[in-house]
């Protein structure tokens, strides 16, 4: 018999992570408003009504040897989840991504006897695909929100429920699409860790001087990302070099707004797809992680949309390929060749059609509360 009085947890570990925690939040409380919900998030969950117990930037942690050197940190975070479990007796836990910390958590719920449920599930076809076999003897439901996961879930005997994408709730596409581009503007976003925003704000600082030497007349804007100071963003750019710096809750017009932006790998790519704004997407690890990765990884792309694709429509400028002169070029041939332009603009429209009709929280959200109902009888 399910324990139907707790509240359901509700966990992940970066931004992208904290705004479909929320959108599945909301989802839950319109179709159970009796739910209490608790959990590890950011902002966007706790406005949208989730007791947030622990930040999440206690995992933000990106990289085999950042892992490591945050390891104690982590485990201690562990204990105190087991214990919160036990205090709370959550009804269920539902996890987003973050599979190196949360398959950890599946593990304590599991020994409590709390059922789990998976949205978002990790990008295990991306690499350590085995660990689909976990998943699978572990996890009550894995909701997926890329087309190609059903199949790829398949391979391991597992029948997984695809919802569709969440991102084609999130962004007001309808809105965005009435506003206009401009020629002149570029955006900047530079990642939500701190490690990413060291790593590639300078590189893009630098690529940003290059072109105004042809281009005096271009602007450019950084968006900042939730739990990200401006200070330490202006750490990392020139005080000679004008920019603008956004807010969050801006975003998304900041991108429509650019002819293109220069981006850190992640969710942010698919939004800019979805939004249909050219990027160049960029990502740096230290020299031990990405061998690492050049072993294990199983896809020929970093980016969701080129994935998606099957091509590589946005340009991946990775380890030393994420310099001002590699993006500098990328970003020339999109100032001055129209043609080659409006190819990545037709392509991403393309895209749009590939991930399925709005309400992928609903479903999520239907999904877990039937199924919670089915065990509690």
């Amino acid at each position: 018999m399910n324990n139907t009085s707790g509240p359901i947890w509700i966990g992940a570990g970066e931004a992208s992570g904290d705004m479909h925690g929320a959108l599945l939040a909301k989802a839950l409380l319109k179709q159970d408003p009796d739910t209490r919900l608790a959990g590890m998030g950011g902002p966007a969950m706790e406005k949208a009504g989730v007791d947030i117990r622990y930040p999440m930037q206690l995992i933000s942690l990106v990289g085999l040897t950042e892992v490591i050197g945050g390891l104690p940190r982590i485990l201690r975070l562990l204990r105190q989840v087991r214990e919160t479990f036990e205090q709370i007796r959550p009804r269920a836990i539902v996890l987003i991504d973050c599979p190196d910390f949360h398959f950890r958590v599946i593990r304590i719920a599991r020994k409590l006897g709390i059922p789990v449920y998976y949205y978002i599930s990790p990008q295990i076809w991306a690499w350590r695909s085995g660990r689909a076999k976990f998943l699978r003897d572990n996890v009550r439901r894995v909701m997926c929100i890329l087309p190609f996961e059903k199949e790829f879930y398949a391979t391991f005997g597992m029948d997984v429920d695809y919802v569709g994408n969440p991102l084609v709730d999130q962004i007001p596409l309808d809105e965005l699409d009435n506003l206009d581009v401009d020629d002149a503007h570029v955006g900047l976003l530079p990642g939500s860790r701190g490690k990413e925003v060291a790593t590639l704000l300078p590189e893009f600082a630098q690529t940003a001087r290059n072109l105004l030497q042809d281009r005096p007349d271009l602007k450019f804007t950084i968006i900042r990302a939730p739990g990200m100071d401006k200070s330490r963003l202006l750490e990392f750019w020139p005080d000679d070099l004008p920019v603008h710096i956004a807010e969050p809750d801006q975003r998304y017009h900041v991108i429509r707004s650019s002819r293109f932006v220069m981006a850190a790998s992640g969710t942010v790519a698919l939004e800019c797809a979805l939004i249909g704004t050219p990027a160049l997407i960029a990502y740096k690890l230290s020299a031990i992680s990405y061998k690492v990765a050049q072993w294990v990884v199983n896809v020929e792309f970093a980016s969701l949309p080129n994935l998606i694709l099957g091509h590589e429509v946005y340009p991946e400028h990775l380890q030393e390929r994420a310099s001002a002169p590699s993006l500098t070029q990328t970003a020339t041939l999109w100032l001055e060749n129209q043609q080659a332009y409006n190819g990545v603009k037709n392509e991403l429209a393309r895209l749009r059609t590939m991930l399925g009709q709005p309400g992928a929280p609903d479903r999520a959200a239907r999904i877990i509360l039937d199924d919670l109902a089915t065990e509690a009888k």
